[in-house]
């Protein structure tokens, strides 16, 4: 609710109220102004300040308030009130209304604004009197609430007044703008006492709350302090439970509070943010010093306030006060009072004595056209007056049709021609009261002088209306309801009282009901307008002598466009016989037509039709001639007589009718039986009675049908054939090889077959045989040339003389499978299909050779076998290990202090493969270093490295007498220990020259620099002078004279700075009168150098295709020339390779290397003083089996010299 939610505390706890002011009042419902009072309560403050008001005859000073923020409102007027008229417009569609309520009661005031031409929410906001935002005030009495129906489309406000007091009575006013749209409304509460009876309150106090002991009230909620005290987070649900609609200016204005409120050392309390007095009053200006001896002055709008009569002066303690007699509107001003360089500001508010209205307006009625004055009275001359209509204010403006007459007290409010829309609620409104009259502004009487003339036109002619009417006003043409406005075929006209409506040509869509509307008056003069035009068929679209031809059998709707208005009757007539509206011969008519339609055309309905039409203008007939003529029967249903894999023969018989015309050729159509959409085989027509329907798709059924053609059209279509299904078995599977083989297993793997087919694929079955158990021929022939491709390098894998790394397509470049076995010799593996291409042979006897076949089934049967080329020795193969270390553990792998070391060394070996590590050459302590093993890997992991783990692990892979060993190096590093003496060598003028011994402990890494630090003996406050220094002695410059210096040094490696530094036990001072340094003289060093190599070749193996590089670093002086040789032969222009040299760090890049690029390569480094050359062997591992040469298409013979190639290479390099 709007009442302050701070108490005001009196001196004088049982002094009544000041007694209420009040005047005489008329014009009805006119009520005193008061200037709104905002506050903010402190509960922390217990000091009083005054707003001081003349005291009445011996009645005690009004009481003083504590923390008091006054303000007035918004402001002088409101952007609201100064809005042009032309930018108002009513949004409302229900306005609050003025109620009653008891004291303790609630009652709700509601306003609704339709949404319709609304893009967003309108902004709304609720006051009482002129100036206070109730916003601010919502809380336990006062809530705001606003909702929106989607249907209606429209915004719901509601203002709820909780527990009614006496001080909530009053003007309220409820305001709405959206954009450049504006509206607001003002009602009045009246509050009722109840049955026991209140003391009376002056209307001022209705903003302010007094605390009276005997009654204990609960305690309310400060919005104010909420806000205050709140996260700026919370405002959005602060302002949303107290229902706070203008949370903006709140926070505004609580800022603009909170900058004000600023601790003082001078003022042990200030001035408060603002008082207020009535004009003619005394107000009390009181500030607090800290230190009373301090000089105080008082200043008006910056100018020093003197002692005077008016301005008077008092000293109580530390209290300094200043008083102001007699206001006037001059002392509204900002005062502030300065004690030393400390200020302290308010403002001063003076209020005008209220203006009442003596004498209201009075209602008035007149009519359309007159001059209108509204008068009233005021209790000044010349006083500041405000004019309203419904609600809005009204302004002085030359522009504006209203005119405001200011004589003395009398104000009036002109209208010089009154409109139809100058019927409101006009109201005038002061500081002190104000008066509402209505305005009724109504039309004068119409008389009609000459009605509207009902009319008939025939189609083309002109239409003309006119009418006249006693008032000379505007007005509208109307057709069917519909608004007629001027167009170059449409011409109205009007002058004076006389009204004309003329279309020159008319036409069919001018018929209808019109009618004259004068523009403010509820009447109308209608007539009504016919068109009438003789009736006409349209036969262009008929052959010649109107003929028709149908096909016997089809349907004939023969339309006939017909015009004529109004719409002529339509007669159909064969001979004497009528053509009624049913049958299966019928005429069928329309606003613009008429049809003739024949269900099933037969021989016997061709003839003469005759078509008349008639209407009141009238008369037209014709004569129409039907030909019916017939097509071919259908032929029988066709016979498939033979099906292939995507193909099928059919043939059928001619109809046994062809329609009175002779076949020209037959249409064919097929469908698969599933569906219901026939698609057409052959777009020329088939002359015979024989026809290979073809691209049909394997395992799926279809139906196939005939069409026969004559001169007429096209037959029915023949019944459907019986359903056929184009199947075929799979091709044999592909690529098969030997996976594994063991003691009593061989594992066999293969691709799909290339052509499934549409029967799909329902698994496959493998099929052995044992070699010797029966004949078989060519096996023989067979093993002798396994044994020479053997001798050609084309066996990668033998097993005991029989190759098992043959592909199969070398199996199919070798012909038929030499096996000529009788097909129940073969021993099935899998009784049942298995779907997978990989399969398992068990049970076989060790050291036995078998020969192994693999088909393909589906719906179809058994696909072609597929043959393995060689008999397989049924026996276990060792693989040698082999360790794939990875590129990046070939170098020393270092990790710091901490870190986790996880490394995963993968290997290859069979059977069973073991696997051992040691480090430095001993056993691993398990305890300390997880080792984990399977069969295709290792990993080593330390969870948390610490420097004893650092060392080289050896790792060894064996199956059976084969081994495989490789070596990782870990280093884990951390950071070092402080250099060991850190001894000030000499001092002279401002340099200091240090040395120092590296570090004991470089934590495992190069020591890569030293940090230098320099202290004043006085502060002992460290400054870093060097930082990553490689030296052992570093000179100190640029040293303060006369101050005395300790130096501390930090060591540093990859890891960071040591944790400790060493200091220098003496301190050096840089004394004032130093001796004078002589420096040494030295001679020019020589850094010429012939090259040497740094850093050497490493041994390194490549994996083909990926890029490989080399790496050296050399020094000398002059800077050496570079060359890089391959097999001692020097390498240029070869794009495969790529040089670099940066600060002595030479690379050479291999791009994706293959077997070709293995050798032996050499850097040689060449200047004037001499040569330096270095060497490695590169071994490019990887290259392209014969396997997979055989998969990437390439014939045999060119494998077999690539391979001898490979051969004599590795001979080359033993």
């Amino acid at each position: 609710m709007p009442e302050p939610t701070k108490k005001d505390e009196t001196e004088n706890e049982s002094a009544p109220p000041p007694p209420e002011k009040t005047a005489p009042q008329e014009g009805g419902n006119e009520k005193g102004k008061d200037v709104v009072i905002r506050e903010m309560t402190s509960s922390s403050d217990e000091d009083d300040t005054s707003v001081s008001t003349p005291p009445a005859d011996g009645m005690s000073k009004p009481a003083e308030r504590k923390d008091s923020v006054w303000s007035l409102g918004e402001g002088a007027p409101e952007e609201s009130e100064k809005r042009d008229d032309t930018q108002r417009s009513t949004l409302f569609i229900e306005k609050p209304q003025s109620g009653t309520v008891s004291v303790g009661g609630n009652i709700t005031f509601i306003a609704k604004v339709e949404a319709k031409d609304l893009l967003r929410k309108p902004n709304v906001k609720w006051f009482k009197g002129k100036w206070m935002d109730l916003a601010s005030k919502a809380g336990k009495h006062l809530q705001l609430k606003e909702s929106f129906e989607r249907h209606t489309k429209i915004h719901t406000f509601e203002m709820q007044i909780i527990k009614a007091k006496e001080n909530y009575a009053g003007n309220y006013r409820c305001e709405v703008s959206y954009k450049d749209k504006f509206d607001s409304c003002s009602f009045d509460l009246e509050v009722t006492e109840s049955s026991q009876a209140a003391p009376s309150i002056d209307i001022r106090s209705a903003f302010k709350r007094r605390e009276i002991k005997q009654q204990e009230e609960e305690p309310e909620v400060d919005v104010w302090e909420l806000l205050k005290n709140a996260n700026p987070s919370e405002y959005e649900k602060i302002a949303f439970q107290y229902g706070i609609t203008d949370l903006r200016g709140m926070l505004k204005r609580l800022k603009r509070m909170r900058r004000e409120v600023k601790k003082s050392a001078a003022f042990a309390k200030g001035l408060d943010p603002a008082y207020q007095v009535d004009k003619g009053g005394k107000v009390r200006f009181m500030v607090e010093l800290a230190d009373p001896t301090v000089e105080l002055k008082w200043y008006k709008n910056g100018q020093e306030i003197r002692p005077s009569a008016k301005y008077i002066f008092e000293h109580k303690g530390n209290q300094r006060i200043l008083f102001i007699n007699n206001c006037t509107m001059t002392d509204d001003a900002r005062y502030y009072v300065t004690a030393g360089d400390e200020k302290c500001s308010t403002e001063l508010f003076v209020r005008d004595p209220p203006i009442l209205v003596t004498k209201g307006l009075e209602d008035t009625s007149t009519y359309v056209g007159e001059r209108v004055e509204l008068s009233c009275e005021v209790s000044e001359d010349d006083a500041n007056v405000k004019w309203f209509r419904n609600g809005v204010e009204l302004s002085n403006d030359p522009k504006s049709r209203y005119r405001i007459k200011v004589e003395g007290k009398k104000h009036t409010l002109v209208i010089e021609e009154a409109a139809k829309n100058d019927t409101a609620t006009y109201s005038v409104m002061t500081t002190g009261g104000q008066s509402e009259a209505k305005l009724s502004v109504d039309l004068r009487p119409l008389k009609i002088s000459l009605a509207l003339e009902d009319q008939t036109v025939r189609l083309g002619q002109e239409i003309h209306l006119k009418c006249e009417i006693s008032e000379n006003v505007e007005g509208k043409w109307y057709k069917n309801g519909q608004l007629i406005e001027a167009s170059d075929r449409v011409k109205l006209y009007h002058k004076g009282r006389i009204h004309r409506f003329i279309i020159p040509v008319s036409a069919v869509d001018d018929e209808g009901e019109y009618m004259f509307v004068p523009d403010a008056y509820n009447i109308n003069i209608p007539c009504k307008v016919h068109i009438v035009d003789p009736p006409k068929l349209h036969l262009d679209g008929l052959g010649e002598n109107n003929t028709v031809t149908v096909v016997a059998g089809n349907k004939l709707r023969l339309e006939i466009p017909i015009t004529g208005e109004p719409p002529p009757k339509v007669f159909w007539s064969r001979g004497d016989k009528m053509v009624t509206d049913s049958g299966r011969i019928r005429a069928e008519t329309y606003p613009d037509s008429s049809c003739l339609v024949i269900d099933a055309a037969e021989r016997e309905d061709s003839g003469a039709f005759r078509i008349t039409l008639k209407n009141e203008a009238g008369e037209d007939t014709a004569l129409i001639n039907i030909k019916v003529v017939d097509v071919p029967d259908p032929p029988q249903a066709p016979n498939v007589t033979e099906v292939g894999e995507d193909w099928c023969i059919m043939t059928w018989e001619p109809p046994a009718n062809d329609g009175g015309s002779p076949i020209l050729g037959y249409f064919i159509e097929r469908k698969k039986k599933q569906s219901s959409r026939w698609m057409r085989l052959n777009f020329e027509l088939c002359k015979e009675t024989t026809f290979e329907p073809k691209k049909m798709i394997e395992g799926v059924a279809y139906e196939v049908r005939v069409f026969a053609v004559n001169a007429i059209g096209m037959s029915k279509p023949s019944m459907p054939s019986k359903s056929f299904v184009p199947l075929a078995v799979t091709s044999p599977p592909t690529l098969l090889a030997v996976d594994t083989v063991t003691d009593t297993t061989v594992t066999m793997k293969w691709r799909p077959p290339d052509q499934i087919g549409a029967a799909g694929l329902d698994g496959y079955v493998v099929e052995y045989c044992f070699e010797g158990s029966i004949r078989c021929s060519g096996c023989q022939a067979e093993t002798n040339q396994a044994e020479n491709l053997k001798q050609q390098g084309f066996v990668q894998a033998p097993f005991d003389g029989f190759s098992q790394g043959i592909s199969t397509d070398l199996s199919e470049e070798l012909g038929e499978p030499p096996f000529n076995l009788e097909a129940d010799e073969w021993i099935v593996a899998n009784p049942e299909l298995t779907d997978k291409t990989k399969f398992t042979i068990s049970g076989l006897p060790t050291g036995s050779k078998i020969l192994v076949r693999v088909k393909a089934v589906n719906a179809a049967g058994e696909s072609e076998p597929k043959y393995y080329p060689q008999p397989i020795l049924v026996k276990e193969v060792i693989e040698p290990p082999k360790i794939r270390l990875p590129r990046h553990l070939k170098q020393t792998y270092t990790r710091r202090v901490g870190e986790t070391v996880n490394l995963v060394i993968p290997f290859q070996g069979k059977p069973r493969a073991k696997v051992s590590w040691q480090k430095n050459g001993s056993p691993i302590d398990k305890n300390e270093i997880n080792i984990r093993n399977t069969e295709n890997d290792t990993i080593i992991f330390i969870r948390k490295a610490e420097r004893g783990h650092s060392g080289e692990y050896d790792m060894k892979v064996e199956v059976e007498n084969l081994v495989d060993k490789a070596t990782i190096d870990i280093q884990i590093v951390d950071r070092p220990g402080p250099p060991e003496v850190v001894t000030i060598e000499d001092v002279w003028g401002e340099n200091v020259n240090l040395s120092w011994k590296p570090p004991k402990d470089d934590g495992n890494a190069a020591i890569t620099g030293y940090t230098i630090q320099k202290a004043d003996k006085k502060s002992m406050e460290w400054f870093t002078v060097i930082e990553h220094y490689h030296r052992t002695s570093a000179t100190i410059n640029e040293l303060v004279i006369g101050n005395e210096y300790y130096f501390r040094i930090f060591a540093e490696n990859m890891c960071g700075l040591s944790e400790d530094a060493t200091m220098t036990k003496e301190s050096a001072l840089i004394a004032k009168d130093g001796k004078v340094y002589k420096y040494p003289v030295y001679d020019d060093f020589d850094f010429s150098e012939r090259p040497l190599f740094t850093q050497p070749l490493v041994n390194t193996f490549a994996v083909a295709g990926y890029n490989a590089t080399l790496n050296c670093s050399v020094r000398g002086n002059p800077k050496p020339k570079i060359t890089w040789m391959k097999n001692k032969v020097l390498i240029m222009n070869d794009p495969r390779y790529r040089m670099f040299s940066n600060q002595g760090v030479c690379t050479l890049e291999i791009r994706k290397p293959s077997p070709y690029d293995g050798g032996t390569y050499s850097c040689r480094a060449v200047n004037e003083l001499g040569e330096a050359e270095v060497e490695c062997k590169l071994e490019v591992r990887g290259g392209l089996s014969f396997f997979r040469l055989l998969m990437d298409g390439v014939p045999p013979h060119i494998i077999d010299s690539y391979m001898r190639e490979v051969q004599a290479d590795k001979t080359e390099g033993k």
